[in-house]
């Protein structure tokens, strides 16, 4: 198990060096000289040759790309990403306390998310065909059609300025999650949840099932065994879950003024802060590399074939 989890954290390594290149590169992909690009977005009215030679001298733009890339890689990997082109202050300043607050909201957005996975797709899956069935997958369906940015409006105009029973932006106490967790649960609970039922049903028409009855082992002991079987399928969903959520916040953040990645984000790329963008770009891929190789470890560790490779 020990050498699974090795090669599977040494291979983590040259895709996050692919990654973070090519999170370096984005200020080249346009047409328009960076430096012209700094200078447009600190709102220089008059760009003069003198300005973007003293922009390029500042920031190191003459270097070669290679030479510029493994200063910024450096200094990404002591959470230093530049300074913002706005405002001028250190971005891990400015990202730093709102990716805690993001984090803060995935965390709580997914703890529910699986939970209310697992209910619904266990439920579901063994009262499959019945009229309870029907009706959760077709709730869940019309849920998930729904748009997170119109269910967040709704929400705002009736729970809280009709109702007035919960705050309606902001990040003021535990009661400003649970308007934001609403509307993430009910557009990734419905997705997740199929997976659960699908993992279960499977379980439940293999052949150990039937020897378990056969058996007179209790029907409660037979669910929490197939459960286990069926989690070992949805285990990758709900770890890659995690990061999705909150690459996904970006909307709800921003109709809840939630002091977030989602909102600083949004407000860099309309201002063209580089540097921002950079830095959670390079944080949420990250993120994604890291829970694809932990949902790879746990499988591993739920089915011993993975970690031998013969599954």
């Amino acid at each position: 198990m020990v050498k699974f989890i090795l090669k599977r954290v040494a291979m983590m390594f040259p895709l996050m060096i692919v990654i973070s290149f090519i999170t370096f590169v984005m200020m080249y992909i346009t047409n328009e000289n960076p430096a012209v690009t700094i200078l447009h977005a600190q709102d220089v009215p008059n760009v003069t040759q003198q300005l973007i030679d003293e922009t390029n001298k500042k920031y190191g733009l003459n270097d070669p790309i290679f030479v510029q890339y493994k200063n910024w890689l450096l200094d990404a990997v002591q959470l230093k990403f530049g300074d913002s082109y706005i405002t001028g202050e250190p971005v891990s300043e400015r990202i730093l306390p709102a990716f805690n607050n993001t984090l803060k909201l995935t965390i709580v957005s997914s703890i529910v998310v699986i939970i209310t996975s697992i209910i619904l797709g266990v439920a579901s899956a063994l009262l499959r065909g019945k009229f309870l069935d029907r009706a959760i997958r077709s709730v869940a369906f019309f849920l998930t059609a729904l748009p997170s940015y119109w269910v967040a409006s709704m929400l705002i105009i009736y729970v809280s300025v009709k109702m007035n029973l919960l705050p309606t932006s902001g990040l003021t106490g535990p009661e400003s999650y649970i308007l934001p967790v609403t509307v993430v649960t009910l557009t990734f609970a419905g997705i997740y949840f199929r997976n659960v039922r699908r993992s279960m049903i499977e379980q439940l028409n293999q052949d150990y099932v039937l020897y378990l009855k056969a058996s007179g082992v209790k029907s409660w002991m037979i669910v929490l065994h197939v459960l286990r079987n069926a989690l070992q399928v949805a285990v990758s969903i709900f770890c890659m879950s995690i990061p999705i959520i909150m690459g996904g916040l970006v909307v709800v953040e921003y109709i809840f003024a939630w002091p977030g990645l989602g909102q600083l984000s949004i407000k860099a790329i309309l201002e063209q802060d580089f540097p921002v963008i950079q830095a959670y770009v390079l944080i949420v891929a990250i993120l994604f590399v890291m829970f694809n190789t932990l949902a790879d470890i746990i499988n591993a560790f739920l089915n011993p074939r993975l970690r031998e490779g013969k599954a």
